[in-house]
């Protein structure tokens, strides 16, 4: 998976399409991610110590990786991203359109 935590995305497929954010957590297991203040849905609490009064709180929902682009920073375009060696011989990834490293 070429997305990590961080990353600005742009959702792709799906309620939000369009919508930006950054990547909050990678859930390697289910190849999603959660973008903030996207895909929000509805979820009942009940009442803890931290909170007291519970109730209905709105949370982000993962997103599939495959409903998700990278958004390059040079051009705030969505873009494919590929991993290629840096002149240190490190792996690193590269915006195809514009050339950006985004490491």
């Amino acid at each position: 998976m070429r997305i990590r935590k961080n990353d600005m995305v742009i959702i792709i497929a799906g309620k939000d399409k369009g919508k930006t954010g950054k990547v909050i957590r990678v859930l390697k297991e289910k190849d999603s991610v959660l973008v903030e203040q996207a895909n929000m849905v509805k979820k009942h609490q009940k009442p803890t110590q931290a909170n007291p009064t519970g109730g209905i709180v709105d949370i982000e929902s993962p997103i599939h990786v495959s409903n998700v682009m990278m958004l390059d920073g040079k051009t705030n375009k969505r873009t494919r991203c590929r991993i290629s060696e840096s002149k240190d011989g490190a792996k690193v990834r590269v915006a195809v359109k514009s050339g950006t490293v985004f490491d």
